[in-house]
């Protein structure tokens, strides 16, 4: 789960879906920098500044949680909430600390696939006996490190 070393492009580290696949996870107040993302439709439109900003922040800070998580609350169709996971308080940006129980599973393939894949991970929470209470997203790498590595990994976090 932790990378140790500088990611190959200088970005966003090659991600391990092994760790993560179907796996549960409990987190106890979970730090975060908490965001938001313009989008229409859920097509963002702000996501470049946004996360560039924020991971400039948390690296100047040396708050940069080793698992890389970035939790994406598609609340609306005009907007999302980011979490990215940070391992200590930032002064001036806001904060938010998450609990709970969470069912994790990989996908991977283009981003017109989402419908299924939240089929899948609805059946997937169901077959564990669980009742799904909330849904992330974790886009493990931005687009261009996706093409690079040849893989667009997607985690799809339930929170039951």
């Amino acid at each position: 789960m932790v990378e140790t070393k500088e990611p190959e492009t200088g970005c966003c580290p090659r991600f391990d879906p092994e760790p993560w696949d179907g796996k549960m996870v409990t987190w106890e107040n979970k730090l975060f920098v908490k965001d938001h993302i313009l989008s229409i439709f859920h097509i963002p439109l702000n996501i470049d500044k946004v996360m560039v900003k924020n991971s400039d922040m948390i690296r100047g800070a040396g708050a940069s949680d080793p698992d890389n998580i970035g939790l994406f609350d598609e609340n609306s169709l005009f907007g999302t909430d980011l979490y990215i996971a940070v391992t200590k308080e930032l002064p001036g940006a806001k904060m938010e600390r998450i609990s709970g129980t969470f069912l994790m599973k990989a996908f991977e393939g283009d981003y017109k696939s989402m419908g299924t894949w939240i089929r899948e991970m609805h059946a997937f929470v169901k077959s564990k006996g669980k009742k799904m209470k909330k849904l992330y997203f974790w886009y493990t790498t931005c687009p261009a490190c996706a093409k690079y590595y040849g893989k667009n990994y997607v985690v799809l976090v339930a929170q039951v």
